[in-house]
């Protein structure tokens, strides 16, 4: 199982939790597991298309997965994902 780091705005959705163990093939299946463990993460995550919301940023062991294959990024159990949501300011 990968590990996936979750950023503070979301750990109320993930009972506290700061990094969560979830499995798949790939980035996209890996982050539905977190949804099916913790299903008020899934409109933090994902668009009504099933797309990752925009403001959602997904790093594959330090990679933005927007400069690799984005969902369809494979995964391994020794692999770190985190979630970054996008800042925006002035």
């Amino acid at each position: 199982m990968a590990s996936v780091k979750i950023p503070p705005v979301l750990r109320t959705a993930t009972d506290g939790e700061k990094v969560v163990s979830a499995s798949g093939g790939n980035v996209g299946d890996v982050l539905k597991s977190v949804v099916e463990s913790y299903p008020d993460t899934e409109r933090q995550l994902f668009g009504p298309d099933g797309d990752l919301n925009r403001y959602v940023n997904v790093y594959l062991n330090d990679e933005d997965v927007r400069f690799l294959d984005g969902l369809h990024t494979p995964v391994s159990s020794t692999d770190s994902i985190t979630i970054l949501p996008a800042v925006a300011g002035g």
